[in-house]
């Protein structure tokens, strides 16, 4: 295979710590054993750095993550996973059955599209002082659908016994849970799943209390 030095050159990773969406890449990253670099997006200092016309250059939606791979520059956690998936070695991150294949999208699906935007940092903003009982509501709205789909999914992970971009999804999502005060003991099969995951190294190493910019009284 000939490989250019655009290929050779590390993935640039821009994102922000506690931002599930750039979490999922960089569980991905890890599942892969991918080394990339990361270029920090607060979110918050200076009204948010990803409004800035220079960052809009890498995602028109401002909003991270924002990958720089292989000569091009992708956005939408999803995609860059997929696309990762497709262009690197190393253990599948979609199975090959079509059936299993279709679940996976659909609890990524349902997470990425279902959950998370609903209680992302610009809905929130919006929203104001009700922030906290509005991201409860989505949350739990969310799982409430997700728990008896993994009920009839999972085996050791959220579809059978191999690690997918649903699990990828899910781990960040729980996390969420967590900051808005959700109660996960009343979704067994999510809390069990999440407690799994979170013993895994890939999972470890691209937790947001262990990136180049989590804030000192928030790093592990």
């Amino acid at each position: 295979m000939h490989l250019t030095l655009v290929s050779l050159a590390k993935p640039v990773l821009h994102g922000y710590f506690r931002s599930s969406c750039s979490w999922r890449v960089r569980i991905a990253f890890a599942l892969k054993g991918i080394e990339y670099d990361q270029v920090p997006v607060n979110l918050i200092k200076d009204g948010g750095q990803q409004l800035t016309e220079k960052f809009k250059t890498f995602n028109p939606m401002q909003q991270v993550p924002a990958v720089e791979i292989d000569g091009i520059t992708l956005s939408q956690s999803l995609a860059v996973i997929q696309y990762i998936d497709e262009t690197r070695p190393g253990p599948r991150l979609l199975p090959a059955d079509p059936k299993a294949r279709a679940q996976v999208r659909i609890i990524s699906d349902l997470i990425a599209s279902g959950i998370q935007p609903l209680q992302n940092l610009s809905v929130l903003q919006k929203i104001g002082a009700e922030k906290v009982q509005w991201a409860q509501h989505y949350i739990n709205r969310g799982f409430q659908a997700l728990e008896p789909i993994l009920k009839q999914t999972s085996g050791k992970y959220c579809v059978g016994d191999e690690i997918s971009m649903a699990d990828i999804c899910l781990v960040p999502q729980v996390y969420n849970a967590g900051r808005f005060k959700v109660d996960v003991e009343q979704y067994p099969t999510i809390k069990r799943l999440n407690e799994t995951l979170l013993e895994i190294e890939a999972f470890k190493v691209s937790h947001p209390s262990r990136q180049p910019d989590t804030p000192d009284d928030l790093r592990a």
